[in-house]
């Protein structure tokens, strides 16, 4: 089983601003701990898409359940080095925040794969601190390519532009951060009777397989219409078809007992079983579907 973090009684440090869910810095400022939502599956989703990012070789944050007087969250390290900083996509594409809704025509108008691509394909922006690009992986867009396609496989529905980020390092080098914030996934807010009715769903359209279908990405299109994640990822990949090849290839190498394993590591006081069960299956789904299309 995976390990709960029991995070000191008063460790609370510094209040995090950023986001909608409550989470504080402490130990210094070198972790994060986060507060799932009530009745949702947030803390198990990030822990579980944390650990198949480490199997596709994705650089990623580590997260680890735990505990804060009676909460259960997530607890993640502090990535940014001293004296770095993130960079968060809606400042590198020109929108100021994802809750104005005077902004909302912008964000469909900038947050497209092309732009992000075409931002991300320059050379001065490094892969993340730490890991070592593998060959044939030569900039950061072919890095994103990976968060896209592990979007697409758990159904990530929250890669917003405040949910990918550059890192300003100390010396004045630009990386791409790891791929991060990943609780919208696996139908974490789904209760346990509809997961079990769509597993058992007669008609295709309240499956399982209808239900992965609806995915939607935070990237659109020029239509200015919000692409799924599974058309996120085959748009931007048409843009970097080397990547898109060898990040579908680490998708090929992954093993269905390694996913079913890593849903068995999760203690059954943070996840039932019929989220294990509708979790794998979402997976199963999205991964066929990646490996039998997204290649052209």
């Amino acid at each position: 089983m995976y390990q709960v973090i029991t995070v000191p009684h008063g460790a609370a440090e510094q209040i995090e601003q950023l986001g909608t869910k409550r989470k504080f810095w402490y130990d210094d400022e070198r972790y994060l701990f986060k507060v799932g939502r009530p009745d949702t599956g947030e803390n198990w989703a990030e822990k579980v898409c944390a650990e198949i990012a480490a199997c596709l070789n994705l650089p990623h944050a580590s997260y680890d359940l735990a505990t804060y007087e009676g909460r259960q969250g997530v607890v993640t390290p502090n990535f940014v080095p001293e004296g770095a900083r993130l960079i968060h996509g809606n400042e590198l594409i020109g929108v100021v925040s994802t809750t104005e809704t005077n902004v909302r025509d912008l964000r469909r108008q900038l947050h497209t794969p092309r732009r992000v691509y075409l931002l991300l394909r320059q050379p001065a922006i490094e892969a993340p601190l730490g890991w070592v690009s593998p060959e044939g992986i030569r900039s950061s867009a072919e890095i994103y390519l990976g968060y896209l396609m592990l979007d697409a496989l758990v159904g990530n529905q929250d890669r917003h532009e405040e949910n990918w980020a550059l890192l300003l390092a100390s010396d004045g080098r630009l990386h791409l951060a790891p791929t991060f914030d990943h609780a919208s996934s696996l139908g974490r807010n789904e209760t346990d009777e509809a997961r079990l009715r769509k597993l058992a769903a007669g008609s295709p359209n309240h499956s399982v397989e209808a239900y992965v279908l609806r995915a939607r990405s935070q990237l659109y299109d020029a239509d200015q219409s919000r692409l799924g994640t599974y058309a996120a990822l085959q748009q931007f990949g048409a843009l970097v078809p080397a990547a898109l090849t060898y990040w579908v290839e680490r998708l090929r190498e992954l093993r269905d007992d390694q996913i079913a394993s890593i849903f068995e590591q999760m203690p059954a006081e943070w996840m039932s079983q019929a989220a294990r069960d509708f979790g794998f299956t979402m997976m199963r789904l999205n991964r066929e579907r990646i490996l039998k299309g997204a290649l052209p």
